[in-house]
């Protein structure tokens, strides 16, 4: 994809500067935003330590390219959407005694209309995840294709059919169908689950550019360099609305309806939806696409803060033909973007207590995270926050009015293999502030193939502590949730 000036393609470079100075006055923990428009790349920027070639994790985003093997092997005459799961998992569903699951078929599935309340597989571990999802027992049900409900494991089962019926992996088979074409990363690659499978409902990782060009591929109806590889129908139908998705009748940015793994989103657009905001936004009456990755999880609002203000700003702002060429205005948006960093914690650097906190060893009563004991050591613009939990003794650098990065000290977490503990540890950035004299907050944020945080939040009152910590991750940093108080010795 080519790159041009914003004001080239009918946008205003003060319009971006401000939308960006709109997410970073809120403190939202942004990754990387790429803007294109006439198949140019006008904006494109990563808050270190990001950049072009990280491979981010996008979550549900992956849910869209389960759609697109859907409708590949529509095309190749392999399926009907109104195939029933009776059709292709029989054996899986013989022990299932709710008619409703044995006739929902691929279409009720891609629009998340789905016969029964889904488990959440990561807190019931299984060997087979296929086999698990069948096997859902939870009362209550409904036929399928009439209601509308969230069904993270229904696009996961799609995502197993591809691969039942292609012989081979999900990412594998849409390389050979488009992705190979288009110049998607060699690199990227597919999570897996229990029973062998891709992780297709949330465990891709590429980089942005390639969530781009898959973008691109959507928004120009399956078309590649003049050839159409994938049936244009398929893709309109995709991205329609196929079932309304609100119950309260709003106008939110997620309730303008859902198709076949997309939402519907406000100006008769529509998008790819990814956990703690991976975002694809194309907006077809102004040839606009949008890209943003972060983490935003346990940030009411960060969705609506970050689609709405793009609506607003930019893509309604957007003009039909060129604007003359603003200089002034690029420059400044192109000095700022440079200088971008990922979100650390805010509040003073210093605190009175520093040098009487290094002298203390605080041992705690009995807490949900089975620590034991703590102590600090701060040195310039760097803290670390030793302490002994279950595993042993861990030691966490932070820095003060930046990130410092390391590895977050827990071992045990998943890896290639979702809900199976893996061997390495997660990368991380940490910092920390004084929120008040007796107040330090160290928030810490995983940036690996898993996204996550935590905010510890200690309160010194002489020989006294207390201890917040919240979480916001799928499935793991459990042991880093709840209260804990303690005293020196």
């Amino acid at each position: 994809m080519n790159y041009s000036t914003p004001e080239e393609q009918g946008i205003r470079s003060d319009q971006i500067l401000n939308y960006i100075l709109k997410l970073e006055e809120n403190r939202l923990s942004t990754h990387d935003i790429i803007i294109a428009r006439h198949n140019h790349i006008i904006y494109e920027a990563y808050w270190e330590p990001f950049h072009k070639d990280f491979l981010h994790r996008m979550y549900s985003v992956s849910k869209c390219f389960v759609s697109l093997a859907v409708g590949f092997l529509v095309q190749e005459g392999k399926i009907s959407l109104d195939d029933t799961m009776e059709q292709h998992f029989a054996k899986e569903l013989a022990n299932q005694p709710d008619k409703n699951m044995h006739n929902q078929t691929i279409r009720h599935m891609l629009m998340m209309a789905t016969a029964k309340t889904p488990k959440k597989w990561l807190d019931e571990p299984h060997p087979d995840r296929v086999q698990q999802y069948f096997e859902n027992d939870t009362s209550g049900s409904r036929p399928s294709g009439t209601l509308f409900q969230y069904d993270s494991g229904a696009s996961f089962v799609l995502g197993a059919l591809v691969e039942r019926l292609t012989g081979k992996k999900l990412l594998d088979y849409l390389r050979d169908c488009f992705l190979d074409e288009i110049g998607f990363s060699k690199d990227a690659y597919l999570l897996s689950c229990p029973g062998g499978h891709s992780w297709a409902d949330s465990g891709l990782l590429c980089t942005a550019n390639d969530l781009l060009l898959v973008a691109q591929f959507v928004l120009n109806e399956g078309r590649w360099n003049g050839k159409q590889l994938l049936d244009s129908s398929y893709i309109k139908k995709a991205t329609k609305k196929q079932i309304d998705n609100s119950i309260l009748n709003t106008e939110e940015w997620d309730t303008h309806g859902y198709g076949y793994q997309f939402w519907r989103t406000h100006d008769n657009s529509y998008f790819f939806n990814g956990m703690g905001c991976q975002f694809a936004i194309c907006v077809p009456d102004k040839d606009l696409i949008f890209i943003y990755n972060g983490d935003n999880q346990g940030r009411p609002g960060a969705e609506k803060l970050i689609i709405d203000n793009f609506f607003e700003l930019i893509a309604r702002t957007a003009n039909s033909t060129p604007l003359p060429a603003d200089e002034e205005s690029l420059l400044r948006l192109v000095q700022f973007s440079s200088h971008l960093s990922l979100a650390h914690a805010i509040g003073g650097n210093t605190s009175l207590l520093t040098e009487k906190l290094q002298k203390k060893t605080f041992f705690l009563n009995d807490n949900p995270m089975k620590i034991s004991k703590i102590r600090l050591k701060f040195s310039d613009t760097l803290g670390t926050l030793y302490y002994t939990n279950a595993q042993g003794e861990k030691e966490l650098s932070f820095g003060f009015g930046e990130n410092v990065y390391s590895r977050f000290p827990q071992d045990g977490y998943f890896d290639e293999i979702g809900g199976i503990p893996g061997g390495r540890r997660y990368r991380c950035g940490a910092s920390g502030a004084w929120m008040d004299t007796h107040t330090l907050l160290i928030k810490v944020q995983i940036i690996d193939s898993y996204l996550g945080n935590l905010h510890i939040k200690l309160h010194f009152d002489g020989d006294r502590v207390g201890i917040q910590m919240v979480k916001k991750a799928e499935a793991f940093l459990t042991e880093y949730e709840g209260f804990a108080g303690g005293t020196a010795c």
